[in-house]
């Protein structure tokens, strides 16, 4: 399954395959660093606001896609409020990959990353650090990047097929 995670709120792209979209859809709250999602409900957040199962989501899903307008060089504040609330896709015990400390997976399947960023004017050290974030992310999920690209807007990404 592929899990789409964007700040597209007419998000209607055509999508081969079995998939899953998070966008938009009511308000979204922050992670407060509870743990609850690690140690009472493991996987899941204990915030029910429509977003809690976005860990659980991720669990069932071969490719991790984030469709997101490039602010700074990173995901816009939604895409990025999704992802905190993910947190408990990973184990709280920590692993070293790759010579460096990581959270150990709490689910069996590989995650392959991608992201598709528009932005009317990303600049080339915005697009460097974009790879690197979703380098880090892909880490951070024992996973793998398999595609970053950019646009200069959204209505590119339109007829995109994912």
């Amino acid at each position: 399954m592929k899990l789409i995670i964007t700040d597209m709120k007419y998000f209607n792209n055509p999508v081969e395959g079995d998939y899953t979209v998070i966008k938009p859809q009511g308000n979204i709250r922050h992670c407060i660093g509870c743990f609850g999602c690690w140690v009472k409900t493991p996987g899941k957040c204990v915030i029910h606001d429509g977003y809690e199962g976005v860990g659980i989501d991720m669990s069932k899903c071969s490719e991790l896609i984030f469709i997101s307008q490039c602010c700074y060089g990173s995901v816009s504040p939604f895409v990025k409020t999704v992802q905190d609330r993910a947190i408990s896709y990973i184990h709280p015990d920590f692993v070293l990959r790759k010579g460096e400390m990581h959270h150990k997976r709490r689910y069996q399947n590989v995650l392959a990353v991608s992201a598709y960023f528009y932005g009317k004017d990303i600049s080339e050290a915005e697009k460097t650090t974009a790879r690197n974030i979703i380098a880090a992310n892909a880490d951070n999920y024992d996973g793998l990047v398999k595609n970053i690209c950019f646009y200069k807007t959204a209505r590119e990404l339109e007829n995109m097929v994912l």
